[in-house]
């Protein structure tokens, strides 16, 4: 599993013209589940949204986590993150899940995450989504939890 995460201090994930997930300050996460991944390599990965340091103490150093700030965590499925880009002018989605076994795997991440922290938002599987943020800093990180 491959996440982009963006330090946010807004966001929000429109489909059709309607806003379906937002959150305030906090994480963007851009997420690809590849083949192999399991429930517990999202789990893994959840591990390291909620406890990644990239917010500031008060020394200005990002030494405080997502779970420690209580801000919130918007998670948007992206495909593409895990194309191969290494030759040629088009990428290769070969290293992506098939779309049954990505949508099962990320709607599972969105549950799990709710359950472990609030508040939560998510974008849908498989729609055509605009994703609006303002990343913080800025900050972007890229973070993998392969099929464990």
């Amino acid at each position: 599993m491959i996440a982009l995460i963006q330090r946010a201090s807004a966001a929000r994930v429109t489909i059709d013209g309607e806003d379906v997930g937002a959150i305030g300050s906090g994480l963007v996460a851009l997420v690809a589940v590849e083949p192999n991944d399991t429930e517990a390599s999202a789990e893994r990965m959840l591990d390291r949204l909620l406890g990644y340091r990239v917010f500031a103490d008060s020394a200005g150093r990002m030494n405080r986590s997502l779970g420690e700030t209580g801000g919130g965590l918007l998670l948007v499925p992206q495909f593409t993150l895990a194309a191969d880009t290494r030759k040629g002018m088009r990428p290769s989605f070969s290293g992506s899940a098939s779309p049954e076994h990505g949508a099962a795997l990320f709607d599972w991440l969105v549950r799990r995450a709710g359950q472990r922290h609030k508040p939560v938002a998510s974008g849908r599987f498989g729609a055509d989504m605009q994703v609006s943020l303002t990343n913080d800093g800025p900050v972007t990180f890229w973070l993998e939890a392969r099929g464990q």
